[in-house]
C-alpha cells in the first residue's frame, strides 16, 4: 500500500517519535504525546523530550497536561495557508492533524479544475474543519457536520482565524446518521462527500455510533446523496483499525455506479530526527475521471 506524506512547512514538525510517544511543534510550541503506533526506539536523547512544553500523560480512558509555566490556554498556527487555533484536549488532540493535508490539496485540485461549477461538498465528523476549510478556498459550497457543539465552535473560529468566515460553508451540529437520512428525504445531493468515521461516538441527541453496526448505513446513505454526476469522495479511517482494503472495498461501488476510480493507503508523517514515517491513518478515495 502507498503511503502518502503531506510536504513539510515551518510551522509544523514532527521531530522524534518512539516507545509509543511522539514529539511535535506545532507554531511556537513543542508537544509531547502517545501514538502506540511508535514502536520503535527514539532517536532524540530523553533530555530533548523533556524540552517540551506540554507532556500528554493518559490516566484511564483520557488524560491530562502537564504544561511548562507560561503555557498558553489556546495559540495560532498557520498551515497549509489556513489559519487554525489549536488548544490540548483530554482526549491528547490539539485540533490540527497534519497528514491530512495530503487529502485538502488532492481535493482543492479537483475543485478548482471545475473552476465556476457549483460545487457542493458534504464533510461529516468534520470536526475542527481543516477539510471544510480548505474546500471553501479552493471554490465549493461546504456542508461541515460534526455532532460535537465544541467542535462546530471550534471550526467556525478557524474560519475566522482563517478569515474565510465569508464564505458559503453551512455549520451543522447533528448526528451524520440522522442528517444524512433528513437530506435523502430532502432530496438533497451533494459532489464530495468527505467522512472520518470514529470507532465510537455519541450524537448531539444521545445517538451512539457503533461503526461496526452503523457503517453499513451510512455507506448506503452516502451513496443515495451523492449527485449524478460526483467529483469525490474521501474516506479516512484513524481509530477503528481497519486495513485500507477495508475502506477501498466500500468506495468500489461508486467507481461502478460512476466511472472513475478508487485508490487507498495510509497516511503518515516523517520525523525529522531518524526520517521514519509515523502512520497516521488509513483512507480510499474515489475520484470521477
Amino acid at each position: 500500500m502507498p503511503t502518502h506524506l503531506p510536504e513539510r512547512e515551518d510551522s509544523y514538525a514532527l521531530l522524534d517519535s518512539g516507545e509509543g510517544m511522539r514529539l511535535e511543534r506545532f507554531g511556537a510550541f513543542v508537544l509531547a504525546r502517545p501514538d502506540p503506533e511508535a514502536l520503535w526506539k527514539k532517536s532524540l536523547a530523553e533530555a530533548e523530550w523533556k524540552k517540551a512544553d506540554a507532556t500528554y500523560r493518559r490516566s484511564g480512558a483520557t488524560g491530562d497536561w502537564s504544561k511548562a509555566s507560561g503555557f498558553p490556554r489556546a495559540w495560532n498556527a498557520k498551515y497549509d495557508g489556513l489559519n487554525f487555533v489549536l488548544r490540548p484536549t483530554s482526549f491528547k488532540h490539539v485540533g490540527l492533524f497534519p497528514e491530512q493535508k495530503v487529502h485538502w490539496q488532492w481535493l482543492a485540485q479537483k475543485i478548482a479544475a471545475h473552476a465556476g461549477e457549483p460545487i457542493k461538498v458534504l464533510n461529516i465528523f468534520a470536526y475542527t474543519g481543516g477539510a471544510t476549510l480548505s474546500a471553501a478556498r479552493a471554490g465549493a459550497q461546504v456542508t461541515h457536520v460534526d455532532s460535537s457543539k465544541v467542535a462546530i465552535e471550534w471550526a467556525r473560529a478557524n474560519a475566522e482565524a482563517s478569515d474565510l468566515s465569508a464564505l458559503p460553508i453551512r455549520w451543522i451540529e447533528d448526528d451524520a446518521l440522522q442528517f444524512l437520512r433528513r437530506e435523502v428525504k430532502r432530496g438533497n445531493k451533494y459532489d464530495v462527500v468527505i467522512m472520518d468515521p470514529p470507532a465510537f461516538g455519541h450524537g448531539s441527541k444521545g445517538a451512539i455510533w457503533k461503526i461496526e453496526r452503523d457503517f453499513y448505513e451510512l455507506m448506503d446513505l452516502v451513496g443515495q446523496v451523492l449527485s449524478e454526476n460526483p467529483l469525490a469522495v474521501i474516506l479516512n479511517g484513524y481509530t477503528a483499525g481497519y486495513s485500507p482494503l477495508t475502506l477501498h472495498n466500500n468506495l468500489l461501488p461508486f467507481a461502478e455506479r460512476f466511472g472513475g476510480t478508487v485508490e487507498s493507503g495510509e497516511l503518515g508523517i516523517r520525523e525529522e530526527s531518524g526520517g521514519r514515517v509515523l502512520p497516521a491513518g488509513v483512507f480510499a478515495r474515489y475520484a470521477r475521471k
